[in-house]
């Protein structure tokens, strides 16, 4: 049973969705079926103004509806496997700026995460934030030797919150999937519980710092990227503080044109940091908006924000790197098998049917520029091909697309020259030679040799075991034939040919477990 506060709130995204002319999902619910039919009735359901699309009404309405749902709406826009292109392309546009709340209730919420005053703590606080989002919202400060940070605060009551609207979020979905052909085709439970994961973890500032952490270590001596350092000793679960950065927002194309950024530079190393973090890493940053991506002149990336970030395991990684080379090869054929090997498609699907999809697909697509590609395009038509032969969805792979959607985008801003494969091929190769070659080989030996060592000393006691085994297990088998052979015999000398078929198998059957 729904409580009357969830109820009042579901009135409330009703009539937020009627406003946006959202009615026809509306009228399809059962609280409303009586009287849909009305509604055909009423004069102003004729002289209404002529809807805009059906995206745009969408955006709106979760922007009307709050942060979490702008947020709802901005992970939902990722899944072009799942959404219709123009729903998923306007849901790209939702912006997370949500007002700050109170000076007063940030200080105390850090006083009490640190456990002393904020003076004792700072040499300087600014209690004016620097920026506010639907999470957290993110103050400067000095500490007492001298080094500026930047000190993120989580929103006051804001898990409760979250949780309320994903609990009604569930039961959005559930009626969706109940009385909307569509929901049930796109999963919309899913979707909300693979939401959940994410937004939960955000929550957590603890989480986020260990993440920057460990990036900042993998590209400590990098000249592509650069990560902040945390401040731990003053980093809570609801408060971070970290390194501040000076650079210019990579989306403000004319401020980096103007300082003499080297564009195409920039856009060669934002392949480098995407592929190095997926495939020498495997743990990349998922949540490479303009937003939290910096840069320090002429072409030094600078990343903040590090609450989502994806990981794969070997075999995803494996496969994808497989499946990059080949399409980079044009081997459409591998990238067909590969895709039956790794499970994402049933193995009954026929390679040669597949391969012919894919290159219709892949083919048009090939020696232009990254300006005359459209990566959104592409993913989107490879889902739908996919989905022809019954590809699974592949959740892992999730943050991979939208961070590659987020790199695209980068790429259109900074040097739409850039040609991506001739950028991207080597790197693969190189990657494949290091962990697949014979010498990576060679190193994996090397590296499990301690352990085989380890066991060296129990060799000749476990050679001994299994020799006495085998031939205990032999002796056991000589026994059963004699055993079968007395019995035929007996079987023989009265005339009992169908019975001796029946016991000799039984007793066959027998003596082979016995012997396994």
């Amino acid at each position: 049973m729904i409580r009357p506060k969830t109820l009042l709130r579901l009135f409330h995204i009703n009539w937020v969705m009627i406003i946006h002319g959202l009615d026809e999902i509306v009228l399809k619910l059962p609280l409303f079926r009586p009287i849909r039919y009305l509604v055909f009735l009423s004069p102003v359901y004729w002289v209404k103004k002529k809807p805009e699309p059906r995206g745009v009404r969408i955006r709106k309405t979760l922007e009307d509806l709050g942060p979490i749902y702008v947020k709802f709406g901005q992970a939902l826009s990722t899944r072009k496997d799942l959404l219709p292109e123009d729903i998923a392309d306007e849901l790209i546009k939702l912006q997370d700026r949500v007002p700050p709340f109170p000076n007063d209730l940030a200080c105390q919420i850090i006083e009490q995460q640190i456990g002393q005053p904020i003076a004792e703590t700072f040499k300087h606080f600014d209690a004016e934030p620097l920026a506010s989002a639907s999470i957290a919202q993110v103050h400067t400060a000095t500490l007492k030797n001298g080094d500026d940070v930047i000190v993120k605060v989580v929103r006051p009551e804001i898990e409760k919150r979250i949780q309320a609207d994903i609990a009604l979020m569930y039961e959005l979905a559930k009626l969706a999937e109940r009385f909307w052909e569509d929901a049930r085709r796109l999963r919309a439970t899913e979707v909300v519980a693979e939401f959940e994961k994410t937004i939960l973890d955000e929550l957590d500032l603890v989480r986020e710092a260990a993440n920057a952490s460990k990036i900042r270590r993998n590209f400590e001596h990098s000249d592509a990227l650069y990560v902040p350092e945390i401040h731990w000793p003053l980093t809570r679960q609801k408060v971070l503080v970290m390194e501040r950065i000076y650079g210019i927002p990579v989306g403000e194309v004319e401020q980096l044109k103007a300082g003499g950024a080297d564009f195409k530079l920039l856009a060669e190393r934002g392949v480098e940091i995407f592929f190095t973090q997926v495939f020498r890493d495997n743990f990349f940053h998922a949540d490479m908006h303009p937003g939290n991506i910096f840069v320090e002149l002429p072409a030094k990336y600078l990343a903040v924000d590090f609450g989502i970030v994806g990981t794969l395991s070997p075999s995803d990684q494996r496969y994808l790197a497989e499946n990059f080379l080949a399409f980079f090869n044009r081997d459409y054929q591998r990238v067909a098998q590969m895709h039956i090997e790794s499970g994402w498609v049933p193995r009954t699907t026929r390679v040669e049917e597949f391969e012919a999809a894919i290159r219709s697909v892949c083919e048009p697509i090939f020696d232009k520029p990254l300006k005359d590609i459209s990566f959104g395009l592409l993913l989107l038509r490879l889902f739908q091909t996919a989905r022809r032969f019954d590809m699974v969805v592949q959740p892992q792979l999730v943050l991979l697309q939208k961070t590659l959607l987020n790199i695209e985008g980068l790429g259109r801003q900074l040097y739409p020259e850039l040609d991506l494969w001739q950028t991207a091929k080597p790197f693969l190769e190189n990657w494949f030679k290091e962990r697949m070659g014979p010498k990576a080989k060679l190193q994996k030996a090397m590296d499990q040799f301690p352990e085989i060592a380890e066991h060296l000393p129990e060799l000749p006691t476990l050679v001994f075991q299994a020799l006495d085994s085998a031939t205990q297990s032999r002796r056991q088998l000589e026994d059963s034939h004699r055993e079968i052979e007395q019995l035929r015999r007996q079987l023989e000398s009265n005339h009992s040919s169908t019975l001796l078929a029946i016991v000799c198998s039984a007793l066959l059957i027998s003596a082979t477990i016995l012997l396994q």
